[in-house]
């Protein structure tokens, strides 16, 4: 818990005053423009009040300048500016201060200010509340983003492994749908699948308690989302699924939260969090889940099949569309299962019409998703598309659990899409007449020749899809604009919110990322990670959704030189577009380089000519192109502008730093143009751009290194003398020597 405390202390044992010293965390889903730009204002706002700040970032290229123990030890105050989630037991006994991101960006001053009379964070781990100044994500909306960004890797792995398997091992049975051979190699790799598909559940359910509850609330969480889905051990022939995942996350580290509240004795103390409040969660939860929540599971299950035999005889219209919808409501669940086995109870009977209906819709889900991903890549963050990517294959395989994610990510857009999406295809199917003779489903099925009527099949599952993606990128963009137009009413700016973005953890593949979701000052997908999607061309990492967020600093550092008329008549030197390497000119470049050689006098503007965006980013992919390592201006334009569009690179402050990571150049190249009229950028807090930076990097490139070049200049660009520097210098020769201090 947090309680209020007398004077803040100060690190020393008393004598003459000291300097205050304050620590500082930024992050954020994605990690990139937003986290540095919060740490450069933050120590900006610190030095000029004569106060010491050392701020920790964690980006996407890793936590830089980690705060250590001696660091907490001397500290009077810590500031957590954050929009995943940040631990903070290394700061017991020391005030704390959590916000948006944002505000660090926004109201530096405000901060320290207030940080000095926040609460103090207690050792049992509960986190200081947030400033009444700031929008801070809700703890429910981090913990289910916290559980999601861990379980799609489980759910990637495990449903590649399976359709792999049973695409290269499988074979058709009447009595057993798709079936591998026993003690074959694929049945190996299969049963490997199966594992990661077993571990998905309780993955969601043990992390989204471990970001409410902590570290005890872990065993409870998984514990709990395991008894969710294993349906026998409350006489459901049918888990909860991912559903029963959620509730069981959510009560564990709630449940745990409530008993650190009790007072025990201080011997007892100790083993609170590693025996008491584990084991006295997991047994609770575990007997509330199973008499409590698992009998009326069972019922349901049990009604549901008695109401669609009562059914049989009706519309194949309607009990298609009733299928469709139940198949697509839980995916796995106990919904989705009385389905899925009430056809393939018929087949045995000779009724091979009603599993067709099943089929047809059981890949609906994750084929829309993907397929969503690709229409409107800009509502998406990278880590998303990714796992798009491997919907879709899923879903060619039937494999109706790879829509999880997005369904755990966003259920009021996602579930109805899929069920509309689901009704569609089963009530097309029924119309038909299409038949499947295996108790399996997909667009697999049919190329293995268990369906009757294969084109109708095709056209009730490309309809179903095509409905499924629709809807969702109609629901998404609905409650996007929705929010965003609420908060932004509210004072406070915002981007897309990350969607499979972990709350503070960080996972291989993601991002990400949350994107997603309900209210935040940041962005959802403001969100995410490195990866190699469809949309990999479309720049890297989807770092400018995050910098949306940061255009919540108008106002702040506002720039005042103007550029010299001189400079206004400057054009940039003439040279050859491909210069051999060696020659005297790249010789001569390569003394007044910066960025790591990447920015050069070759690709130095003093003067943007262009008046509006997309005709400035081809202006500075012609820049860029005097370097020789533009294979491809017009794919590298292209690309710019996709980037664009899933967010605007105007970071406010005048600045715009378009980037794309593209195999359209083949070294990584910086260019910097300048405008004196400024350029329209879509910039939230308003500002036209005068300083545009251009990154362009190959697919290829090692590492991240277009994420690092963009820290670099999002944290120095948040200095304001830096920036009235780069305004008057009067030459190429000049503005490079400015941005020497980059580094």
């Amino acid at each position: 818990m947090t309680s209020p405390a007398g004077p803040p202390p100060t690190g020393s044992d008393g004598g003459e005053q000291k300097r205050l010293k304050l620590l500082a965390v930024t992050a954020c889903p994605t990690g990139i423009a937003h986290t540095y730009m919060a740490a450069e204002k933050l120590t900006q706002a610190a030095e000029d009040r004569g106060i010491d700040m050392k701020v920790e970032t964690q980006g996407s290229i890793g936590a830089e300048n980690v705060l250590d123990d001696n660091d907490v030890r001397a500290a009077d105050g810590i500031i957590v500016a954050a929009d995943k989630d940040v631990d903070l037991s290394r700061f017991a006994g020391k005030r704390v201060l959590t916000v948006g991101v944002a505000e660090g960006i926004r109201h530096p001053e405000r901060l320290i200010d207030q940080v000095r009379s926040a609460p103090v964070h207690m050792a049992d781990g509960t986190d200081a509340p947030a400033s009444t100044g700031g929008k801070e994500r809700s703890v429910a909306y981090k913990a289910l983003m916290n559980g999601v960004s861990y379980m799609i890797p489980f759910v990637v792995v495990g449903g590649l492994l399976i359709a792999v398997s049973l695409s290269l091992g499988g074979h058709t049975d009447p009595s057993g749908g798709l079936v591998i051979p026993k003690d074959s190699f694929w049945m190996d790799v299969n049963n490997i699948g199966v594992i990661g598909f077993t571990l998905m559940v309780p993955i969601l359910s043990g992390y989204i308690a471990y970001a409410i509850g902590d570290r005890p609330a872990l065993v409870p969480g998984m514990i709990g989302g395991w008894i969710a889905n294993t349906g026998s051990l409350y006489d459901s022939k049918a888990g909860a699924g991912f559903i029963g995942a959620i509730v069981t996350g959510f009560l564990a580290g709630y449940l745990v939260l409530w008993i650190k509240k009790v007072r025990v004795p201080k011997f007892v103390q100790p083993i609170m969090p590693i025996i008491v409040i584990p084991i006295v969660a997991t047994t609770a939860l575990g007997l509330f889940f199973i008499y409590v929540i698992g009998k009326p599971i069972s019922w349901v299950f049990e009604h549901l099949t008695s109401w669609l035999s009562g059914m049989t005889g009706t519309s194949a219209i309607l009990l298609g569309a009733l299928l469709g919808l139940m198949i697509a409501f839980d995916m796995g669940g106990p919904v989705n299962k009385t389905a899925f086995l009430f056809g393939a109870g018929l087949i045995a009977t000779g009724n091979q019409t009603v599993m067709g209906m099943c089929a047809a819709a059981i890949p609906v889900m994750p084929l829309g998703q993907g397929l969503a991903t690709l229409i409107r890549k800009r509502l998406y963050t990278e880590q998303e598309r990714e796992t798009g990517l491997a919907s879709l294959f899923m879903g060619c395989f039937g494999i109706s659990e790879g829509a999880i994610p997005f369904a755990a990510a966003r259920p009021a857009q996602v579930i109805p899409a899929n069920m509309l999406g689901g009704a569609v295809a089963g009530a097309t199917a029924g119309l038909a007449g299409v038949e499947d003779a295996v108790p399996h489903g997909g667009p697999i099925v049919a190329v293995l020749g268990a369906v009757s009527g294969v084109p109708m099949f095709f056209v009730a599952v490309v309809i179903g899809t095509a409905v499924t993606a629709l809807t969702t990128v109609a629901l998404i963009d609905f409650s996007e604009r929705k929010r965003r137009g609420e908060l932004i009413a509210g004072g406070i700016a915002t981007a897309s919110e990350p969607a499979l973005v972990g709350a503070g953890a960080a996972v291989p593949g993601a991002g990400a990322v949350v994107a997603v979701a309900p209210e935040q000052a940041t962005l959802r997908g403001a969100q995410a990670a490195p990866s190699a999607s469809a949309a990999k061309t479309s720049a890297g990492a989807g770092d400018g959704q995050e910098a949306l967020a940061a255009q919540a600093a108008p106002g702040t550092g506002a720039v005042a030189a103007v550029v010299p008329e001189q400079a206004a008549h400057e054009t940039a030197p003439a040279g050859p577009s491909a210069p051999a390497a060696g020659d005297d000119d790249q010789e001569e470049a390569g003394r007044d380089d910066v960025l790591s050689g990447y920015l050069t006098d070759r690709t130095v503007k003093v003067r943007l000519d262009a008046a509006g965006k997309e005709d400035a980013i081809r202006e500075m992919a012609g820049l860029l192109a005097r370097t020789g390592r533009v294979a491809d201006v017009d794919e590298l334009v292209r690309t710019a502008l996709r980037r664009e569009e899933q967010g605007t690179t105007g970071l406010g402050e005048e600045i715009a730093i378009p980037h794309a990571k593209t195999d359209a150049v083949t070294e990584p190249v910086v260019g910097f143009a300048r405008s004196a009229e400024g350029v329209e950028w879509d910039s939230l807090d308003g500002t036209r751009a005068r300083l545009v930076f251009m990154i362009a990097v190959p697919e290829a490139a090692a590492g991240d290194e277009h994420l690092r070049i963009l820290a670099l200049l999002s944290r120095k660009l948040m200095d304001a003398g830096f920036r009235e520097r780069l305004l008057a210098a009067p030459d190429e020769r000049a503005v490079l020597g400015v941005l020497r201090e980059v580094g």
